[in-house]
């Protein structure tokens, strides 16, 4: 069978449940109490605003060791560096808005865990933006520690890839196997709250053949949220068809033979005609409902890659993010991602061949 009419009748629907390595169990749970979503309690911004507490406790006593500046313009680096710095007492003051997250996200994990789709997790990994810091990863792991000494026989620790990396390496694994052959390389969207970030993925079959030494090639990045005014959503559509027609060139100079295939992973719940139900609150412009499809525009601004009709596959950015940890965790059944950025994203997994075991 040609490969243009193998993917025209390929039936791969967005947002599958079956995937060719885990099955999603659950994705992009939205959880509320008395107070609002949960999950805004283990935010970037809650992070800061954490801070910004144990600051002004100590601001009623003196001087504040971290200076005048606002907590939320603090860069992760900024506090990585305060963190490890000469000055113990702010030093100390980062380390108390680490325990104040770990108990929250160690608290938000258990309400995750008590969830239908959730149950019989053996593992969570914690990706997003705040797992790339030496403070995000503290936080993890104190938070790990919180769950196993309350009798949790469960782990959480920092996804394996660079979180920019992993929402990108894990459109590998929405693609079917038989989309590779005669390919090295395919081309992956991660879309956030802050920025779109686009880039080419090396497969590296031949390296593993459970593509676990895939890797990013090149990516673009841009942050939407940076610019003024707001960019409207098909200015958005525009920039990331641009970004994708930059690196099908630079990826045919490098002699790459991408396959004619774009994951993208994107905020909310993703219907199987590629729509976007809800969530897809901190996108620049309206990306929800029936009038809008992402996969559609990006088809027909894209309709070929090389020779054969472009397949464009959207999922759930957690879930996407989640994927890049598939070959790395065949030691359990039943897995979880939760990934800390504008909001908190979550997906729970059953590896494949392992759906039916106790």
């Amino acid at each position: 069978m040609a490969k243009d009419t193998q993917i025209r009748e390929a039936g791969i629907a967005h947002a599958a449940q079956r995937l060719p390595s885990v099955v999603v169990d659950d994705y992009n749970i939205e959880l509320k109490d008395g107070e609002g979503f949960i999950g805004d309690r283990v935010s970037k911004s809650a992070f800061r605003e954490m801070l910004e507490a144990c600051r002004e406790r100590l601001r009623a006593l003196g001087a504040d060791p971290l200076g005048e500046k606002a907590s939320c313009d603090f860069s992760k680096r900024r506090i990585d560096q305060i963190l490890l710095g000469e000055d113990p007492l702010a030093a100390g003051v980062v380390f108390s808005a680490i325990e104040d997250f770990a108990q929250e996200l160690a608290r938000v994990a258990r309400l995750f865990l008590g969830q239908d789709g959730w149950e019989g997790t053996q593992a969570i990994v914690v990706g997003g933006g705040f797992s790339d810091s030496r403070a995000g990863r503290l936080a993890v792991a104190r938070a790990g520690f919180l769950l196993r000494a309350g009798g949790l026989d469960i782990t959480l620790e920092p996804i394996r890839h660079h979180p920019d990396e992993g929402g990108l390496i894990g459109a590998v694994h929405l693609a079917p196997s038989w989309m590779f052959s005669g390919y090295d390389s395919l081309l992956a969207v991660d879309i956030g709250g802050s920025n779109i970030r686009a880039g080419v993925v090396v497969t590296n079959l031949r390296k593993a053949a459970d593509l676990s030494r895939s890797e990013v090639w090149r990516s673009e990045i841009w942050r939407h949220c940076d610019e003024d005014p707001m960019p409207s959503r098909d200015e958005a559509v525009e920039r990331l068809v641009s970004m994708l027609n930059d690196l099908i060139r630079r990826a045919d100079r490098a002699n790459l033979t991408l396959a004619p295939f774009i994951g993208i992973g994107c905020p909310g719940m993703i219907e199987a005609d590629g729509t976007i139900d809800r969530g897809g609150q901190n996108l620049p412009g309206n990306w929800e409902g029936r009038d809008f499809n992402l996969a559609e525009r990006v088809t027909a601004a894209i309709p070929r890659i090389g020779e054969h009709p472009a397949m464009v596959v959207m999922h759930n950015d957690a879930v996407v993010q989640g994927l890049s940890e598939v070959p790395h965790r065949t030691d359990v059944t039943r897995w979880g991602v939760l990934t800390i950025g504008t909001g908190l994203g979550n997906a729970r997994f059953t590896n494949r061949g392992t759906e039916d075991e106790d």
